[in-house]
């Protein structure tokens, strides 16, 4: 489902697009764009998740901890445990949702703040994760490999190579990232459930008044969880993509922000952080238009420590240049309908008296 703010979102990552590739051409190479293709991949995914607990009206900041715990526990599966990487991959899996259902077992059922839930939980599983590894970096010993798996996580293939083909160009193609892959496979399910199900129109319902739909008959609380657990179910799938992009990780550091960077694709993909508004859609282009900042923070040179200014001043300009264009088309969509003349009285009976 495309809505009005997408449209517009797509607009501004074109422009910001050509800006930065007016400024610097090495913007449009073919590495360059497959580097940015393969971030929109790895974080896409922990914005899609998001999604699902901020169209709810809640909000899930262990993201990253779970990334960073999950992570771990991966690699140690694989590495020293010897475990096949698709048990280990249905286990990890399995583990975030069961993180994602006490979440929501908190929330729902017991009555606590999702914001106190998910802040305990980022600091229970970092804390976790580095008593877990003894505070020291895990990865891969020296000759572990495992092809298959680094293949579908990590590895880039030039799907464009027949397209082009058929015009009659030879050459290499642009390599499109697996991760990218996974997004859009990610993304066209997640849309389904959100746009095209009952679970959908439900989870919208209780975002945009809990009370109603509880009094309309939703299981509200069920609902609730259910989206907790998604949430925490792709939170775990992208750590086991992000271990194997790292192939190392630092329990104290990895995943650090990660939930911050979900959190402002949702908002600028349109999901307000009141719930019951956004679309799928709008989550990815947020993520694109991210990553399209990071990069032009790198290609212009500026200073590496001012990445988050300059991604927080954009963002919020978006957000007020957003909540500006609401209260412009609210207050348009208002005075036509004061200006709309009123039905004369008996007009109804009327007409069914002629006919």
């Amino acid at each position: 489902m495309i809505f009005k703010k997408d449209i517009g979102l797509f607009v501004l990552i074109l422009v910001v697009g050509t800006v930065v590739a007016i400024i610097n051409p090495r913007f449009l190479l073919a590495g360059n764009i497959s580097n940015t293709a393969n971030q929109v991949g790895l974080f896409g995914i922990l914005a899609v998740a998001q999604a699902f607990v901020i169209l709810t009206g809640g909000i899930e900041l262990s993201v990253g901890a779970i990334v960073a715990l999950l992570g771990v526990l991966f690699i140690d599966l694989i590495v020293n445990m010897n475990v096949h990487w698709a048990v280990a991959v249905v286990i990890v899996i399995g583990a975030g949702m069961l993180m994602g259902l006490v979440h929501g077992v908190l929330v729902a059922k017991v009555g606590m703040q999702p914001f106190v839930v998910t802040l305990c939980a980022l600091l229970i599983y970092r804390g976790t994760a580095r008593y877990y590894t003894e505070d020291a970096t895990v990865g891969f010993g020296f000759g572990a490999s495992f092809p298959t798996l680094e293949w579908l996580t990590a590895g880039r293939s030039e799907v464009f190579a027949p397209l082009a083909r058929l015009f009659g160009h030879e050459g290499p193609t642009i390599a499109v990232p697996h991760t990218l892959i996974a997004l859009a496979v990610v993304t066209l399910l997640a849309g389904v459930v959100l746009h095209r199900s009952v679970l959908g129109r439900y989870l919208f319902a209780i975002g945009k008044n809990e009370e109603a739909a509880r009094y309309s008959g939703i299981a509200t609380g069920r609902i609730t969880i259910a989206a907790y657990v998604i949430c925490c179910g792709l939170s775990a799938l992208a750590a086991i993509v992000l271990a194997m992009y790292t192939r190392s990780i630092a329990p104290a550091v990895h995943g650090n922000f990660y939930e911050l960077y979900a959190i402002a694709a949702a908002v600028l993909g349109g999901f307000s952080l009141r719930g019951g508004e956004g679309s799928i859609l709008g989550v990815v282009l947020g993520t694109i238009l991210l990553q399209v900042l990071q990069n032009l923070v790198n290609l212009l040179g500026i200073p590496s420590s001012l990445n988050f200014a300059v991604m927080g001043s954009v963002i919020l300009i978006g957000v007020l240049a957003d909540q500006q264009f609401t209260r412009y088309r609210n207050r348009s969509v208002a005075q036509a309908a004061h200006a709309r003349p009123a039905p004369a009285r008996g007009g109804t009976a009327d007409s069914s008296a002629s006919v």
